[in-house]
């Protein structure tokens, strides 16, 4: 009696892969329906002219809001020079307070260490046994 062959597909073999066609048995519980819908047509012309314009439309509004950025720069740059040759002290003491804001905060983050819940619970494992231990 020959061998019985029996030849087994890989599992990604058995789904569907991108861009093959859906089976015909296929059963779309919300509209009861079985098969595949009819597709509309696919003009590639008119979604190419639609993403043309919709770019433009991006593009237009990318260039309004550097625009408007570019403006406001350009004020605030020009309300400094202004206000530094009018107040040339007060706006270097107010220099020099924000640099030593800054540089305390930089310094307080830098010297109390964060530590992790583990090394909470390790320190209070240690605490609770040198309490324990002094006991005995």
């Amino acid at each position: 009696m020959p061998a019985k062959k029996t030849t087994a597909k890989p599992l990604v073999a058995e789904g569907a892969a991108i861009g093959e066609p859906v089976p015909r048995a296929v059963v779309d519980k919300n509209t009861a329906s079985v098969g595949i819908p009819p597709q509309p047509e696919f003009d590639a012309e008119k979604e190419i002219g639609a993403l043309r314009k919709q770019l433009e439309i991006l593009t237009q509004q990318v260039g309004d809001a550097s625009s408007a950025v570019k403006g406001s720069a350009r004020q605030v740059v020009r309300q400094a020079e202004g206000t530094v040759k009018l107040y040339p002290v007060s706006s270097l003491v107010t220099a020099a307070a924000i640099a030593a804001t800054f540089a305390l905060v930089v310094a307080g983050l830098r010297a109390s260490p964060r530590h992790s819940r583990y090394d909470r619970a390790i320190e209070d494992l240690r605490e609770l046994y040198g309490s324990l231990r002094g006991r005995f």
